[in-house]
């Protein structure tokens, strides 16, 4: 597939995602608490269902589900994500997502539609932006040649394709592309919607702790067409 094929990406064989979602649906079906799953979703803005095990929780059966596997493929990383995606409840998908984290060296740029998949289904900033800094900046990072991709991301009607743009080099630091990342928030200064607002703040913001001065620059310079919240959240530490 294409790095930013629309089309959604089949779901490869792989007996170890077999494994891991099998150990996974046992463990976080038993630990659900349908009183604290209302509370989740709702605080979620109902986006998905929720089983209700809180994140420390989560996070010790997580590790109970993935002990004693091998290493995977990206074969294996993208079967067990986009199963993960099939499933209801939000928790499967942040397992999935805190996989794709540990593993993302483990992937090619052939992996970028993939979470494009992931990014657009189901959207929401709780999963979005963990995939737009721990999975597609490594991406990114290993393969230069899909900036081509974010380029065409920053331009996409999806808000969360947009805010993936902004906030994929969040932990780039001195190797972030600055001019890439002014013209992105520069391009998308007047979008309307808070999600991309707040992005351009935050990568601004982030970026702001390699590079305080380009950053105080580039805000006076873009002062009278950024959002009051991107001006806000860019200088917070300033």
């Amino acid at each position: 597939m294409l790095s930013n094929d629309r089309r959604p990406p089949p779901v490869p064989h792989s007996a170890l995602a077999d494994t891991l979602l099998e150990r996974l649906t046992g463990a976080y079906a038993a630990a659900a608490d349908p009183v604290r799953a209302r509370d989740m979703a709702a605080y979620m803005k109902d986006v998905a269902p929720f089983l209700g095990i809180p994140a420390p929780l989560r996070r010790d059966l997580s590790k109970t589900v993935t002990k004693n596997t091998p290493k995977p493929s990206e074969a294996d990383c993208a079967a067990l994500a986009l199963r993960c995606w099939l499933l209801p409840e939000r928790e499967y998908q942040y397992f999935a997502v805190d996989y794709l984290r540990r593993h993302a060296a483990r992937c090619s740029s052939g992996f970028l539609p993939v979470v494009r998949h992931l990014i657009v289904t189901v959207p929401w900033w709780d999963t979005v932006d963990l995939l737009a800094a721990h999975t597609v900046g490594p991406l990114v990072a290993a393969d230069p040649a899909l900036a081509a991709v974010m380029d065409e991301w920053i331009e996409d009607e999806s808000l969360w394709l947009a805010r993936t743009a902004l906030l994929h080099q969040l932990r780039f630091k001195s190797a972030t592309d600055a001019g890439r990342l002014f013209a992105y928030c520069r391009r998308r200064a007047g979008h309307p919607d808070f999600f991309v607002r707040k992005a351009i703040g935050w990568a601004l913001r982030e970026y702001a702790k390699t590079d305080p001065e380009a950053v105080r620059a580039f805000v006076e310079s873009e002062r009278g067409s950024l959002a009051p919240l991107s001006v806000r959240e860019a200088l917070k530490n300033l």
